[in-house]
């Protein structure tokens, strides 16, 4: 897999650098660091004061920016794969998406800061954008990542559990973990009158039928050398994955961006986008 290390210097960021360790060995890690130098907003400047003052401070974060990129070398654990550094002046996320198209990266990793959900309707955080726009997985790291040893996989229908196969067929992580596959079906009630009876027994039918189907796929996965349990539950998507995360406390939540395309991929109200708020578990995206 070539994959895609995006460092702003934070905490988060370090911890991102530390979890390329459960991560299987790169074909090619990419590691960017994103100048995003402010414009002087000063109206009575003069254009030939401000384009050298702009020039002096791109100057010093670049030499930062250049720091940065060798202390995340050193720090990079054994056995990563061959490392090539970018320093790239621009916006962070609409950089990353760009990189990662030109690189052709199968899995992104960068750490969040967590900005609250109301202030990135307003303007949208890097892990936020890149979630939306840029091609292939994406892990976005919210604190320690100590281990991957359980993984909680969200599946919605057969469509998105090939999805997830064809991503851990790749075998993406050092170990193989214990991959617990779960899914949520709706309360649902009949267009025709039905007594209570009846509507728990359709309930019982319907939850059978996606327990043989995740069985279906944990076959498939065991074939791959991963560990797997399968549950399924009645409820809303993301009450249900975050109720089931408090029982199973996974290192990790691995689930599909359900393929969202256009206006439908902004909707912050999507399951993967409202996890990235919601939830405090780290979290993996494929697409």
């Amino acid at each position: 897999m070539k994959l895609l290390l995006a460092v702003d210097g934070s905490d988060n960021s370090y911890e991102a650098v530390r979890a390329l360790k459960y991560l299987s060995r790169s074909e090619e890690l990419h590691i960017l660091h994103v100048l995003d130098v402010p414009t002087p907003a000063y109206p009575m400047m003069m254009p030939e004061v401000s384009q050298e003052l702009y020039q002096t401070l791109e100057r010093n974060m670049r030499e930062d920016g250049a720091r940065l990129l060798e202390r995340i070398v050193s720090l990079l654990p054994l056995g990563v794969g061959p490392v090539t550094k970018h320093l790239i002046v621009g916006s962070p996320a609409d950089q990353i998406v760009i990189l990662a198209e030109q690189q052709k990266v199968d899995l992104i990793l960068l750490g969040t800061r967590g900005l609250g959900p109301i202030k990135e309707r307003l303007v949208g955080s890097v892990a936020h954008r890149v979630l939306t726009f840029a091609p292939g997985a994406k892990l976005i790291v919210r604190g320690p990542l100590k281990a991957v040893d359980q993984i909680l996989l969200p599946v919605q229908g057969t469509a998105d559990a090939e999805h997830a196969l064809n991503f851990l067929q790749q075998k993406p992580f050092r170990n193989p973990p214990t991959i617990t596959l779960f899914t949520v079906l709706p309360h649902t009630k009949p267009p025709w009158p039905v007594d209570t009876a009846s509507a728990k027994q359709m309930e019982g039918h319907a939850l059978r039928h996606a327990q043989d189907s995740l069985n279906d796929t944990a076959s498939k996965l065991g074939a791959l050398g991963y560990r797997t349990r399968v549950t399924a539950t009645l409820g809303t998507p993301i009450e249900g994955i975050l109720q089931e995360a408090e029982t199973l406390n996974p290192d990790l939540i691995l689930m599909g961006s359900r393929g969202r395309h256009g206006v439908t991929r902004l909707v912050l109200g999507s399951v993967s986008h409202a996890l990235l708020h919601q939830g405090r578990y780290p979290l993996m995206i494929f697409g």
